[in-house]
């Protein structure tokens, strides 16, 4: 089922940040720490906290239980089969198979995203009206986190 996301998005906004707000307070108490190679890489992406970032390894990432959001989510290409990292504040979920300094510095990069907007639920409108108006790989904060995506460390 398609929605229209440009109409809906300020309604499931409320929904969307409690969401991802839950899902990355798991992540902080069941996640990894980074070790001394992932915290570097996390400095080198401009974080300013590395020390507060958790990784959980995940068969796949979680989708949300509200079938309206999870429609949108899948709908955006912000979730969905071919992803295989996503970032919520400080709370990484990165996919069995994946872990690698590319995706890590991908994914650092939206925590220093997080990082300036100054929470979740100040950082989730600006992104996701990004995927609305310009699409997953179009969003500007997608274009940043590539850009500073290191290939080998």
């Amino acid at each position: 089922m398609s929605i229209d996301l440009r109409t809906e998005l300020p309604k499931l906004l409320p929904s969307a940040i409690k969401w991802a707000e839950a899902r990355a307070a798991d992540v902080s108490q069941s996640g990894n720490c980074l070790n001394e190679n992932e915290i570097s890489i996390a400095r080198r992406v401009g974080i300013t906290r590395p020390e507060l970032i958790r990784v959980a390894m995940v068969g796949s990432l979680p989708l949300p239980e509200d079938p309206q959001l999870r429609d949108a989510a899948l709908q955006t290409g912000l979730l969905g089969p071919g992803m295989v990292g996503l970032t919520l504040g400080y709370s990484i979920f990165i996919c069995n198979g994946h872990n690698t300094s590319r995706l890590l510095s991908h994914e650092f990069r939206h925590v220093y995203q997080y990082e300036q907007s100054g929470s979740i639920a100040n950082f989730l409108p600006l992104y996701l009206q990004q995927i609305v108006e310009k699409g997953y790989a179009n969003a500007p904060f997608e274009i940043d986190a590539k850009a500073h995506e290191i290939i080998s460390t």
